[in-house]
């Protein structure tokens, strides 16, 4: 290579590795019919031959907000030989009716995480992308200890690199017993700074060692971002947002996804 960075003459320039954590997620844009609604994040989990779309719940369908979209696109890169190269896939949330992703409850209530299953078939034969797997669960909590490093991967206020259609990441840590469920709730809390936009990207660890049952994909998934967490007591003026945020336990995805 010359001293500027460029292809030498006569040589050919490569495409750069992408590192494969990057191809887990996907942009998420709710609409209600044609009209365009919200930005969100997801991510592709992966069990035997069945793939399946993982975000937030509240992405889909929010009483609170009054947030009913019916449909989802997401963005698939659709050329591994060109990552500028993308096209949007759309995912119908009702059929007959009803809808067609799963969510999930426990003692404590609703938890903030949905599924919906993708037809392969359905999808461009060149799409490139990376999937979680029952493999990339952890197997024991203790595993974790309190103020480990995290990624969270995802596209914060819709924000990416719009040339090569990639999320971004934002460090976090964990902020309580990774043991404990928080307050006897189905989430642990991170340390991070995170936007609108971010709800249901995955939250993972690099992975201590090496497993072969993770292939190119050597991280541990944990949770699923959900939203920030503030006090309700916090003096709007006076008082600096905590920087918490909520993470659903990833082991969800087991229950979520049976046959």
């Amino acid at each position: 290579m010359s001293g500027d960075g460029k292809a030498a003459a006569g040589q050919v320039a490569r495409q750069p590795t992408i590192e494969s954590i990057l191809l887990t997620a996907a942009r998420v844009c709710t609409f209600d019919g044609q009209r365009a609604l919200t930005n969100a994040s997801g991510f592709f989990f992966a069990r035997e031959d069945r793939l399946f779309l993982v975000t937030s719940r509240h992405v889909l369908h929010d009483q609170a907000s009054k947030h009913f979209p019916d449909r989802i696109e997401i963005e698939l890169h659709d050329d591994a030989d060109n990552l500028a190269h993308s096209t949007g896939f759309s995912i119908p949330l009702y059929r007959d009716g009803r809808s067609i992703w799963r969510q999930g409850t426990d003692s404590a209530g609703e938890i903030d995480v949905a599924v919906i299953e993708l037809e392969r078939t359905a999808l461009p034969a060149s799409a490139a992308y990376r999937a979680f797997t029952p493999a990339h669960l952890l197997g024991h909590f203790d595993q974790v200890e309190v103020g480990s490093s995290l990624l969270v991967v995802g596209f914060p206020l819709g924000f990416h690199d719009t040339l090569h259609h990639m999320p971004v990441v934002r460090q976090a840590a964990i902020a309580s017993s990774f043991g404990l469920r928080f307050q006897g709730m189905g989430y642990f809390l991170t340390d991070a700074r995170t936007h609108r936009g971010t709800s249901g990207a995955p939250v993972v660890m690099r992975s201590p060692s090496v497993d072969p049952r993770h292939g190119d994909l050597p991280w541990l998934l944990l949770g699923v971002h959900s939203a920030r967490l503030d006090v309700g007591t916090r003096d709007l003026k006076l008082d600096e947002a905590l920087g918490l945020n909520c993470a659903w336990y990833a082991d969800i995805l087991m229950t979520l996804t049976e046959e």
